[in-house]
C-alpha cells in the first residue's frame, strides 16, 4: 500500500460495480478511507468485503438529493469530513433517436446529468467552510462528440462537462479543486455487446481507475482515458464539421452503438439501466 493518499477520506457513488469498484480499490491502495455508495448495497457490501480495510458500503439512490443528503452524512460521521467526491453513477441504454422512450431520457438524465449536480452542490456545501476540496466528476468522450444510437446519453454527459466547467469557474478560487474524466469505451457492464473502434480501442475500468488516482493526487481539470482521445476529439473539432464528420464514420462512429443494439449480449444490461439497479 502507498500513502500518497493517507487518511483521505473520498466518497464514491455507484461504486458497486464497474469503474466506481476499480476507483475504490486504487484509492484503497493509496491509503484513502473509500466509502462506497450504491443503490444496490449487497454488490456495495461484496465490493468493500473484496477491498478490505476501513471501506465502507452504504445505500445511495442519486436519484434522490436526500439520500446523497443521507449518504454523505453517514460518510462524514463514520470516516470524517469529505476530501474527494466521486460523482461516478451512470447508465447507457442505447436507442435510436427516435425509438427511445420518454422514461428512459428521464431516466439518463436523472443518473448522469442531475444527480451529478445534485452531489457537486451538495459536496460543496460542506467543503468550502474548510475551503478546500476535490469534486471529481465522471462524464465520457461521448461527452465531446455525439455517436449515433446514443444521442441522449451524450447530451446527458456533455452537460456534466459543462457543469463542471462552470463550477471551477465559480468556486475553484474559493479553495475547491474540480475535475471531469471522459473515459472512451470500458470494458464494463455498461458496454456490453459494443465493438472496438479503430484507431479508439476500449480501456479496462482499472486504468480509468489509475487515471483518476493521479488527478485526485495531482489534481487537474480535463482527465481522458486514454490520453490519445484528447488528441482525436480536439482534432474532429478543430476540421470543418463535414471533415470531422467523415473522421468519425472512418473511426465507426455513425455505427458502433446502432450495431449493439440487438446483441444478445447486451439484453441484461439493458434491462437493469432501464429500470433496475445502478
Amino acid at each position: 500500500m502507498s500513502n500518497r493518499l493517507d487518511g483521505r477520506v473520498i466518497a464514491i457513488t455507484g461504486a458497486g460495480r464497474g469503474i466506481g469498484a476499480a476507483t475504490a480499490t486504487a484509492l484503497t491502495r493509496e491509503g484513502a478511507r473509500v466509502a462506497i455508495g450504491d443503490i444496490d448495497l449487497d454488490i456495495a457490501k461484496a465490493t468493500a468485503e473484496r477491498i478490505g480495510g476501513e471501506t465502507l458500503a452504504l445505500p445511495l439512490d442519486v436519484t434522490s438529493p436526500e439520500s446523497v443528503k443521507d449518504f454523505m452524512d453517514t460518510v462524514e460521521s463514520t470516516l470524517g469530513p469529505i476530501d474527494v467526491y466521486i460523482n461516478n453513477a451512470g447508465v447507457m441504454p442505447l436507442a435510436t433517436l427516435l425509438g427511445e422512450d420518454d422514461t428512459v431520457i428521464d431516466r439518463i438524465f436523472a443518473i448522469n446529468t442531475l444527480a451529478v449536480i445534485h452531489g457537486t452542490r451538495e459536496a460543496a456545501r460542506r467543503m468550502l467552510p474548510r475551503g478546500r476540496g476535490h469534486i471529481v466528476n465522471v462524464a465520457s468522450t461521448a461527452g465531446k462528440a455525439g455517436v449515433a444510437g446514443s444521442a441522449t446519453y451524450c447530451a446527458s454527459k456533455a452537460a456534466v462537462v459543462q457543469y463542471t466547467e462552470g463550477a471551477y469557474a465559480e468556486l475553484h478560487d474559493q479553495g475547491l479543486e474540480f475535475t471531469v474524466v471522459m473515459p472512451g469505451i470500458t470494458r464494463t457492464e455498461l458496454t456490453d455487446g459494443v465493438e472496438d473502434m479503430p484507431g479508439f480501442r476500449a480501456i479496462t475500468p482499472e486504468s480509468v481507475a489509475e487515471a483518476i488516482t493521479e488527478a485526485v493526487v495531482k489534481p487537474r481539470f480535463e482527465v481522458y482515458v486514454p490520453k490519445s482521445a484528447r488528441t482525436i476529439l480536439n482534432v474532429t473539432r478543430l476540421l470543418p464539421f463535414g471533415a470531422g464528420q467523415w473522421m468519425a464514420k472512418r473511426m465507426g462512429v455513425d455505427h458502433v452503438f446502432l450495431d449493439a443494439l440487438e446483441r444478445p449480449e447486451r439484453t441484461a444490461y439493458e434491462t437493469r439501466a432501464k429500470g433496475g439497479a445502478l
